[in-house]
């Protein structure tokens, strides 16, 4: 009986647990700066979909903020969850 109602415990307790994770999708776009001051933003790529905590999907999903240049000019990546 005692085996029984550890199982059941653990069971339950692994249920609560993943029941926390779900999808969070994780938006991008990339904003350009020109040398003469004018900017323009476009969206990057497919959405990121994270299976997992809330703050850990937002954490992930911050990660994948960048900055730079390229050809187009500098740039800055912002990302956050829809």
């Amino acid at each position: 009986m005692k085996k029984l109602m550890i199982l059941v415990v653990a069971v339950g307790l692994s249920g609560a647990i993943t029941s926390c994770k779900k999808d969070y999708v994780c938006k991008c776009t990339k904003t350009y700066t020109k040398a003469d001051g004018s900017s323009y933003t476009e969206p990057t790529g497919s959405p990121m979909t994270f299976k997992d905590s809330k703050a850990r999907a937002i954490d992930r999903c911050n990660n994948q903020e960048t900055s730079g240049s390229d050809l187009s000019g500098s740039y800055t990546t912002d990302c956050e969850i829809q």
